[in-house]
């Protein structure tokens, strides 16, 4: 059995079931091959990146979750999440099928004046324009962004000065804009007083100090703003009204990481079983092992409970209810059952699945990582467990 059939498409809705089954084959049979290639990085990665997309775009398969009118496929977040598994199953997919720019889209299609709107919008899904987020900085905890230094002073013309330091920005080198968290008023621990504003790439003053490997692997930055000049028309959503804006695209973030690590679970799932299936010893097939067993029954417990709340997150996000609660324990359960698959899958593999012939590795590190990306697991689960215990009587008292 392949734990893939328990999908969350409709198997009612035969065109969805037919995508799911196109993305699948498109990430398995042109993404995953090219990895290497992706992973290298420079004119290399480019290159490949182009093709792969080019073969997107002929296909059908470039955009779909980002809107039609802006020149992508129209598919709303609920029906997106029931192939956005498949897509993420290789770190390269979202990227490859035009999907990766789906926060930076949607978050300026709400939130961002007319002018940020018509410059940025069209180009971002075509592929043409690259965007980052920066909202952690260095010495400061990240889950507390009330400490944000960064600094965007408001000048005679009306326009802003913006001076701070920000790390682990994915894609900084490659990133035509920056959406920089900011105080504009206010000081430490004012809620009110940060803004959030979009900042060229190419503006004076900003500059990558350096590249910041995760585990040994590239892709995230420090960048720094060195009284970089930005129109007044670049804030994103009101000023002082950041935080809103932040917090529902962390939640839609998260929830689209929980669908991607699925898929790596998943790719991780098949690649235990396959092994325990095919590899024999001399005491006969590793699957009649109990032992082996033991790892296929607890990663396949993992991977379908959390398949559960993470579609129970999207379809509170769908409904436009409150997924606060539903995101914080999909994403701790996700990204400790990424991490616990993986490892079972490498242990079954042994020392095969320490080395460069399979992507095991890879997997394991993206699950040691999901633990700390976008909030570390206390984080969630301080939130979670004191939403929680405010419904009982004296549950006040879990506020301090």
């Amino acid at each position: 059995m392949n734990d893939a059939d328990t999908s969350r498409a409709d198997p009612h809705d035969e065109e969805g079931v037919a995508l799911r089954a196109r993305v699948d084959e498109f990430v398995r049979t042109r993404v995953m091959p090219r990895e290497g290639d992706l992973d290298e990085g420079g004119a290399h990665a480019a290159a490949a990146l182009r093709d792969l997309r080019g073969q997107a775009r002929r296909e059908g398969l470039w955009a779909l979750p980002l809107p039609a009118e802006l020149g992508g496929g129209g598919a709303d977040f609920r029906s997106y999440a029931t192939w956005a598994e498949v897509e993420g199953a290789s770190d390269h997919g979202p990227a490859a099928l035009g999907s990766a720019s789906l926060l930076d889209v949607t978050m300026l299609a709400r939130h961002a004046g007319p002018r940020v709107r018509r410059e940025c919008l069209v180009p971002l899904v075509a592929g043409e324009l690259r965007a980052c987020y920066a909202m952690t900085e260095p010495d400061l905890p990240g889950t507390d962004p009330l400490l944000t230094a960064t600094r965007a002073e408001h000048r005679p013309d009306g326009g802003w000065r913006l001076t701070g330091r920000k790390w682990f920005t994915s894609g900084a080198a490659d990133a035509d804009l920056v959406t920089v968290l900011a105080r504009t008023d206010g000081g430490p621990g004012d809620r009110t007083g940060l803004s959030l504003l979009v900042v060229p790439t190419a503006a004076p003053g900003f500059r990558v100090v350096r590249e910041l490997p995760v585990c040994g692997v590239g892709g995230q930055y420090e960048i720094e703003l060195d009284g970089v000049s930005v129109p007044a028309d670049h804030l994103v959503g009101a000023r002082g009204a950041a935080l809103a804006v932040a917090g529902e695209r962390l939640r839609i973030g998260r929830t689209l990481r929980c669908l991607r690590w699925l898929g790596q679970a998943q790719r991780a799932f098949d690649l235990l079983c396959e092994r325990a299936a095919t590899r024999a010893g001399s005491r006969g097939p590793l699957a009649g092992h109990q032992l082996i067993q033991q790892h296929v029954f607890d990663a396949l417990l993992a991977l379908r409970g959390a398949r559960a709340l993470v579609h129970q997150a999207v379809e509170r996000i769908a409904s436009g209810a409150d997924a606060r609660g539903e995101v914080g324990l999909a994403k701790v359960a996700t990204a400790r059952m990424l991490q616990q698959v993986a490892d079972s899958a490498i242990q079954v593999h042994g020392a095969a699945g320490l080395g460069p012939d399979t992507p095991l590795p890879a997997l394991f590190r993206t699950g040691r990582a999901a633990r700390l990306l976008d909030g570390p697991d206390e984080l969630h689960i301080t939130t979670v467990a004191r939403a929680v215990l405010r419904g009982y009587p004296g549950g006040d008292a879990t506020s301090g």
